[in-house]
C-alpha cells in the first residue's frame, strides 16, 4: 500500500491543555493591540477633531459641503447653517453635512 494508517498519540494531550490555549491567545491579543494603536485610535482622534471643527463653525467661516459646494456661513441656528454660495444665493444645510471648514486666506499656489 502507498499510505499507512496514522495513529494519534495520547501522551502529550493531557499535559499541554493550558499552554496550548495561552499559545493561541497571545498572538490574537497582540494583533488586536496593534490594530488598536495603529488604526482605531488615530481614526477616533481624527473623527473627534473633525466633529469639534464642525461644531465650532461660526458666521463668516468658509465651509465645504458634502456635495462639494464652497460657501460662506451667514447664520448658525442650532444644528442648521445658512451658507451663501454666491451673491444673494443662500442655502440652508445641516451641520453634519459639512465636510470641511476652510482656513481664512487659503493655501498659496504652487509656483
Amino acid at each position: 500500500m502507498f499510505a499507512s494508517p496514522a495513529y494519534a498519540q495520547a501522551a502529550g494531550a493531557a499535559s499541554g491543555g493550558t499552554s496550548s490555549l495561552l499559545t493561541l491567545a497571545v498572538p490574537w491579543v497582540l494583533i488586536i493591540g496593534i490594530f488598536w494603536f495603529l488604526i482605531w485610535r488615530p481614526q477616533q482622534r481624527t473623527q473627534k477633531a473633525h466633529r469639534a471643527r464642525i461644531d465650532a463653525v461660526k458666521k463668516g467661516d468658509t465651509v465645504v459641503t458634502g456635495g462639494g459646494l464652497i460657501g460662506k456661513i451667514t447664520r448658525v441656528d442650532g444644528d442648521e447653517v445658512e451658507i451663501e454660495l454666491a451673491t444673494n444665493m443662500r442655502v440652508r444645510a445641516i451641520k453634519a453635512t459639512l465636510t470641511d471648514v476652510r482656513v481664512p486666506g487659503g493655501q498659496p499656489a504652487n509656483d
